[in-house]
């Protein structure tokens, strides 16, 4: 019986997952019985409140996905036999974390930030942070081979294995360049329109993969058929 080795990053999972669902614990007994802002306008406004309960959801469920896709993330690399792959899967993992991680962060600081000071943190902020997170997944995401979880996942990517490289090739670039856009951008682009330009790049970015992960697979004389 061969036993499963932990990484950094297994550990990195173990952690984060411990942390964010001690706070989704801590808002379900012992937060302060309050309205929560649970969503905000392109100006950084909260434009819908939520009890203590939908605040504690939110994280058990962010505790949830990291647990469930970085974890599984490191159950695939630990399997894989070639260390190329367990490379590349490793890398998927650091991406789970740091998505997930980001997000969540995110979604602490403007409400903590709207609870305590009247007010969330000033969107130029979010926007640069928000492009941080965007580089380092966007650094990363070319990198990440094959998997059900991580990834530009079409059904064209899994049958070609071109179309997984550039798909995801492309995903990255796009993630990065937009990330750094962002974090250049930040202290001085007007606000709502920067916000709503970004929210317009991130979904490009997400849509234009897709395509190319059909159009390789369509040319890639090596693919596999449905």
């Amino acid at each position: 019986m061969t036993t499963r080795r932990l990484t950094l990053l297994d550990i990195a999972t173990a952690i984060m997952t411990v942390v964010i669902l001690a706070m989704a614990l801590w808002a379900a007994t012992r937060a302060p019985d309050v309205a929560y802002p649970m969503h905000f306008n392109t100006r950084g406004e909260p434009d819908r409140w939520g009890d203590r309960t939908e605040l504690a959801v939110l994280l058990g469920f962010m505790a949830a996905m990291t647990a469930i896709t970085a974890g599984m993330m490191g159950w695939y690399a630990e399997k894989a036999e070639d260390p190329a792959r367990r490379r590349s899967l490793r890398m998927g993992q650091m991406v789970s974390l740091v998505s997930i991680g980001g997000v969540t962060g995110l979604i602490l600081w403007f409400t903590v930030g709207a609870m305590t000071n009247g007010q969330p943190p000033a969107i130029g902020w979010a926007m640069a942070v928000t492009g941080l997170i965007l580089a380092v997944v966007g650094g990363g995401l070319g990198r990440v081979g094959p998997n059900p979880i991580v990834g530009v996942r079409t059904p064209w990517s899994y049958k070609s294995r071109l179309a997984w490289d550039r798909s995801n090739r492309l995903a990255g670039r796009l993630f990065f360049w937009i990330g750094l856009g962002l974090i250049v951008a930040a202290p001085i682009a007007p606000q709502p329109a920067a916000s709503i330009a970004m929210v317009v790049m991130i979904l490009v970015a997400a849509i234009w993969p897709i395509v190319e992960s059909w159009r390789v697979w369509r040319s890639d004389p090596d693919r596999q058929p449905f």
